[in-house]
């Protein structure tokens, strides 16, 4: 007989709001989970794994990545280690002026220093996303120059980038990354793509500047979980609204980045994710 006070795991992803695949990653990653086994082979969950999944929930959307938090959870901890907002702040603004006079010594030390130091989902959602944002509030306004913007995205991309490898491979579900055509901004996407990742998901990386026709037939070869597509201007879904239409019968998809709206997305018959990426990377369901 099952014990009534322990869950299967689809009655467990029901009482938590995490899907059976994430669940059995996080046990098998991160040890998060401690089953009781039948004589038949069925995995029983107790109400301490359900605390421990609903704790490991809270310490992501703080902003840790899924190992730092699993780490906490698993020494008892409830709180989050303290990341001073001025702390975070000097990062940024030291950031910011080391790209502003070019100085790519200096840029990489940083990165070094908020990669090493912070958790993944802290380091993009408090210094790197901000630190983006405005960027691209200077590139619009006109206050910094061709060179410096493609030094800022030479550098900043190179270093996203060289935390992606891999980040295709695992059992966790599919997401198909891309910019629609004649979108170059990616930075941003790099960075949900890390976030999805810290979260159990796999990644396929289009990129900037992607035929949508080119991600018609991957969706059939890939068979994603969801496609996202982000750009920074709306100009670039409404160019490639018939095509997005057309991937939206084959596929999940969502739009993403400062030119998605809920409206626009409603227009198009797909779905609207935040500005705030890490956090809807933490949410985002298959």
């Amino acid at each position: 007989m099952v014990d009534e006070r322990r869950l299967r795991i689809g009655e467990l992803s029901r009482r938590v709001g995490v899907s059976p695949e994430l669940l059995r990653a996080w046990e098998m990653r991160y040890g998060l989970l401690t089953p009781e086994r039948t004589r038949g082979g069925l995995r029983l969950f107790s109400e301490d794994d359900v605390q421990r999944v609903r704790l490991m929930r809270r310490h992501i959307a703080d902003g840790l990545s899924a190992a730092e938090a699993a780490r906490l959870v698993k020494q008892g901890s409830n709180q989050a280690p303290p990341y001073g907002e001025e702390s975070l702040a000097r990062i940024r603004a030291a950031l910011e002026g080391a790209l502003e006079i070019l100085d790519e010594t200096a840029v990489h030390g940083l990165l070094d220093q908020l990669f090493g130091e912070l958790p993944i989902g802290v380091a993009l959602s408090e210094v790197m996303l901000p630190l983006l944002h405005e960027l691209g509030e200077k590139w619009a306004a006109g206050q910094t120059s061709v060179a410096e913007e493609h030094f800022a995205s030479n550098i900043l991309g190179g270093r996203l980038r060289g935390r992606s490898r891999g980040w295709g491979t695992g059992v966790g579900p599919l997401a198909v990354l891309a910019c629609p055509p004649g979108e170059r901004h990616d930075l941003g996407l790099l960075c949900f793509g890390l976030a999805l990742r810290e979260h159990g998901w796999r990644i396929a990386y289009f990129g900037a500047d992607t035929p949508l026709e080119d991600l018609l037939g991957a969706g059939g070869e890939l068979s994603p979980a969801i496609v996202v597509l982000a750009a920074v201007s709306r100009r670039r879904f409404v160019a490639a609204a018939e095509e997005i239409v057309v991937l939206k019968a084959r596929a999940r998809v969502a739009i993403a980045g400062a030119g998605a709206s809920r409206k626009l997305a409603d227009s198009l018959g797909v779905e609207a994710l935040a500005e705030d990426l890490t956090g809807q990377a933490a949410r985002l369901r298959p």
